[in-house]
C-alpha cells in the first residue's frame, strides 16, 4: 500500500519504518548525555539536547535513506543488508563530524556521541529484525484479484517476487472464454461465483483489470457492486504507476496522456527547479572539487599530458535541442573511430582510470557545468545521443516525450533500472522517465539525489 506525497507514491510500510527509526535515533541522542554524565556535571541544556538529538536523527536517517534502506524495491538478494546499515552509520558519523567542524560553538561530547551511535545501531538492528520477520508473513499486504489471465496478469504476479516487503499478493485471476491463459491453473478463480462472493471469501482489497479489449467482456455490474462495498478497482497503468513507479507502455494510446493527471512542467515549478539545480550543483562542486582534481591528474598520468582530459559529446536536450555534454574522458582517444556504439560489459576501449571513474560516476561530475549553463538539470532523464534518439523515435512509442524536460545528471530511471545497452533496455527505462515527467516535483528530485548515494557506493548501473 502506498501514500501519495507531492504526486510521488511512497510505501506507507517503509514510511512507518522510517518514522520509527527516526524516533529511535532521536531518543538515542536525547538520553545519551544523561548516561554519559550520570556521575559528573551535565552541561547539556534541554534546548541543546533537543537540537543535537534532532540533528543526529536527521543525519542518520538521511544516510540510511541514501543507502537504500527505505527503498520499497529492496530485495532479499540485495547484497549486504548489514553492510548497508554499517556504511550508513559510518556516513552519518562523517556528516556529523563535518558539521561539527563547520559550525562554530557546536559540539557533541565524544562519549555522548559514542553512546548515541551504539544505542541507535542496536535499536535499528532490533527494529530491522522485527520488520524483516514480519515481512516473511503476509502482514500489511494487500490481497489482489486480477481480471484476466494472460501475459499482463502473469507480469503482475511476478513483479514483486523477492522483495523484502511485498506490497501485494495476487490471490487469483478471473479468466474469460477465448482468452489466452498463461497463469498457473491453481490461480484461476471459480467462475460459478460472482466477483462479490469471491472478494468476500478471499478478503480481496483491490481488483486490477489487465485485459485491453473490455467491450462486452467486463462484468460491469459485478465490479460496480465491489466498488460500492469499498474495494479499489484499478486499471493496469494506475496499478503500475502506484506500485512500481513507472508508466506501463504496452498498448498505451495518446489519449491517456491527454486525460491523465500530472505532466505539469511549468509556472512556479520551473523557477523552483532552476534554483534547486543551481544550489545542488554549487554544493556538489564545493564537495567534489578535490576528487575532480585527482581525476584530472590520474587521466593525464595514464594517457599522457598531451591527451584530452575532458570529453565532449553531442546529446539531445529539452525540446530536441542539441548540446555538448562534458565528461571526464574514460575511453581511449580513438574509441569511436568506427562510429557511435554502446559501451559493453567488458569494453576494451575503457581505460583503467576510466573503469574506476565510470563505476563510481566520477566521469559525470563535469556535467555540473552543463547544469550551471542551463543545458541540463540536476535531475531528469539521461541525455541520449542523436544517433540513438533517431533510432528509438522510430521503434519505441512516445520515446520523444522524454525530451519535454531538461535531461539530468541523475534520474529516476538510473535508480530503478540497470545500465541499458539495447532497444529493450531503452524501452524499460522510458517507463521510469515518463513516471518522473508525469510526477515531477522538488520532493521527487530530492528523493532521487539522496538515493543516488546508493548508486555511487554500489557502482550500480555503470559500464
Amino acid at each position: 500500500m502506498t501514500l501519495k506525497i507531492f504526486s510521488h507514491h511512497i510505501s506507507w510500510v517503509y514510511l512507518l519504518l522510517f518514522v520509527t527509526e527516526l524516533l529511535i535515533f532521536f531518543s538515542s541522542m536525547f538520553f545519551a548525555d544523561r548516561i554519559r554524565f550520570m556521575f559528573s556535571p551535565n552541561w547539556y541544556t534541554q534546548e541543546y539536547r533537543l537540537f543535537t538529538s534532532m540533528f543526529f536523527a536527521v543525519m542518520l536517517s538521511c544516510a540510511a535513506f541514501g543507502l537504500g534502506l527505505y527503498r520499497r524495491s529492496l530485495s532479499w538478494s540485495e547484497r549486504g543488508l548489514l553492510t548497508r546499515v554499517v556504511i550508513s552509520f559510518v556516513a552519518a558519523l562523517g556528516l556529523v563530524s563535518f558539521f561539527l567542524l563547520l559550525i562554530p560553538n557546536f559540539t557533541i561530547s565524544k562519549g555522548v556521541l559514542a553512546i548515541a551511535l551504539s544505542s541507535a545501531f542496536l535499536g535499528m538492528i532490533c527494529t530491522r529484525f522485527l520488520f524483516y520477520k514480519l515481512t516473511k508473513h503476509n502482514i500489511f499486504i494487500k490481497n489482489i484479484l486480477v481480471i484476466g489471465g494472460g501475459k499482463a496478469a502473469q507480469k503482475i504476479i511476478d513483479s514483486n517476487a523477492g522483495y523484502i516487503h511485498r506490497g501485494f499478493q495476487v490471490l487469483g485471476c478471473i479468466v474469460f472464454p477465448g482468452e489466452q491463459v498463461i497463469i498457473k491453473p491453481s490461480l484461476i478463480m471459480d467462475n460459478s461465483k460472482s466477483i462479490l462472493e469471491l472478494i468476500t471469501q478471499y478478503r480481496i482489497d483491490e481488483i486490477v483489470i489487465t485485459i485491453d479489449d473490455r467491450r462486452g467482456i467486463l462484468p460491469i455490474k459485478d465490479l460496480l457492486d465491489c466498488k460500492m462495498v469499498g474495494v479499489t478497482i484499478s486499471d493496469l497503468r494506475s496499478f503500475y504507476e502506484r506500485e512500481k513507479a513507472l508508466i506501463y507502455l504496452e498498448n498505451l494510446i495518446p489519449s491517456w496522456f491527454v486525460f491523465s493527471e500530472g505532466f505539469a512542467n511549468g509556472g512556479t515549478l520551473v523557477v523552483l527547479k532552476r534554483f534547486f539545480d543551481l544550489l545542488a550543483s554549487l554544493i556538489l562542486l564545493l564537495i567534489t572539487w578535490p576528487v575532480m582534481l585527482l581525476t584530472i591528474l590520474a587521466i593525464a598520468l595514464e594517457s599522457g599530458f598531451d591527451a584530452p582530459v575532458f570529453y565532449r559529446q553531442t546529446r539531445v536536450g529539452e525540446n530536441d535541442k542539441y548540446f555538448d555534454v562534458i565528461k571526464f574522458r574514460s575511453m581511449r582517444v580513438d574509441a569511436e573511430k568506427n562510429g557511435a556504439q554502446w559501451a559493453e560489459e567488458a569494453d576494451d576501449r575503457i581505460t583503467r582510470v576510466g573503469r574506476f571513474i565510470r563505476k563510481y560516476r566520477i566521469d559525470e561530475l563535469p556535467q555540473i557545468l552543463n547544469v550551471l549553463k542551463g543545458e541540463m538539470s540536476f535531475v531528469g532523464p539521461r541525455p541520449e545521443r542523436p544517433e540513438f534518439v533517431k533510432q528509438f523515435n522510430q521503434s519505441i512509442p512516445f520515446y520523444n516525450e522524454r525530451h519535454r524536460v531538461k535531461p539530468g545528471i541523475t534520474g529516476w530511471a538510473q535508480l530503478c533500472y540497470p545500465y541499458g545497452s539495447n532497444e529493450y533496455d531503452a524501452l524499460q527505462k522510458l517507463q521510469y522517465d515518463l513516471y518522473y515527467i508525469k510526477n515531477i516535483s522538488i520532493f521527487l528530485d530530492l528523493t532521487i539525489i539522496i538515493h543516488t548515494v546508493e548508486i555511487i557506493l554500489w557502482g550500480k548501473g555503470s559500464r
